[in-house]
């Protein structure tokens, strides 16, 4: 999730439906879809990524949604962690990546190199990764929000997989991250434990916050917990340009990442309305938190959670479809 990977990180997720483990080649997780009569032959076969975290479900849901519904494609979500499924992209396995965080490196490599993969513009959602408190602390630690105070609190937050260090939660293993180079660069008393999903963050501070358990940890935005509890960001020091540029010598915040959708070059150039439905698909960072908060907490399935909120926002749909 995030600009590039270092070691293993982040943002991470939910209750979400695939976790993603798959690799390319292996069978797909979701039944195609059915669509309007007629119209699938234009369409065919739309083969999407679905990676680990429930915002990127939500876009998958509601692209899938439409797809169906307008031009009758037979829409195949893939439980794939990102890096798997860029390598989709050169197989034709994978059509459409549709929430990429950054990923310099996959770009350079399959857009610049390789050339399997073009960038398809911005979803419309902008992204904020960084380290993050429960309302609670925040409140009794005031000065905990400032990473030049970490080591003064570094024993609240250590556990049996930290040792004599204390702990900073992260998500799934496959999402984006600096942390452990931002640990060790800003000489920090911490050590990246790996919660292992979206859903186990959101246990985390949720359990932090109603027994005022001490817990800091990787989070994001946009993601609907923080509808729920307005968790509080640490401020690292300030993001620069360039501050990132070498993974090993990270020593600055994450920047704001405006999320972008990568397809393969061969769907680009296939003539399916598909492509021009992805390449206008755009929202807002509350539009993608409701149809997640659908999917997680009002425990809808991502088609029924995609058709209730399109449904409400025909306008919003009209303007991704193509013109003629």
């Amino acid at each position: 999730m995030a600009i590039r990977r270092i070691s293993v990180v982040a943002g991470a997720v939910l209750l979400l439906a695939g976790c993603g483990g798959a690799k390319v080649g292996e069978a797909p997780s979701a039944a195609p879809g059915t669509g309007a009569a007629g119209s699938a032959a234009a369409c065919g076969t739309l083969n999407l990524a679905i990676n680990p975290w429930v915002g990127y479900e939500a876009n998958a849901a509601v692209i899938a949604h439409v797809a169906e519904k307008n031009f009758g494609c037979t829409v195949v979500k893939k439980d794939l962690k990102e890096e798997v499924a860029w390598q989709g992209f050169g197989t034709g396995e994978v059509d459409a990546v549709v929430e990429n965080w950054g990923h310099d490196d996959l770009k350079k490599k399959y857009v610049e190199e390789q050339k399997t993969a073009v960038e398809l513009g911005p979803t419309g959602n902008q992204g904020v990764i960084g380290w993050y408190v429960a309302p609670w602390m925040a409140a009794k630690y005031p000065d905990i929000t400032n990473w030049e105070n970490l080591n003064k609190y570094a024993d609240l937050f250590k556990t049996s997989e930290s040792g004599d260090k204390g702990q900073l939660l992260d998500g799934d293993p496959s999402f984006v991250t600096n942390d452990e180079a931002l640990v060790k660069n800003l000489k920090l008393d911490y050590k990246v434990v790996f919660a292992g999903s979206e859903a186990a963050l959101i246990t985390a501070f949720r359990e932090s916050e109603k027994e005022q358990k001490p817990i800091i940890g990787y989070f994001y935005d946009p993601q609907w917990f923080l509808a729920e509890l307005k968790l509080v960001k640490i401020n690292l020091p300030a993001y620069t340009t360039g501050c990132d540029a070498d993974p090993a010598k990270v020593a600055c915040d994450y920047p704001l990442y405006e999320l972008d959708k990568i397809v393969s070059k061969k769907f680009a150039d296939s003539g399916s309305p598909a492509f021009t439905l992805i390449k206008n698909f755009s929202w807002t960072n509350d539009d993608q938190n409701l149809v997640a908060k659908y999917i997680s907490e009002d425990k809808m399935t991502p088609a029924d959670a995609a058709a209730k909120w399109a449904a409400d926002n025909e306008a919003k749909i009209k303007a991704w479809l193509p013109t003629s």
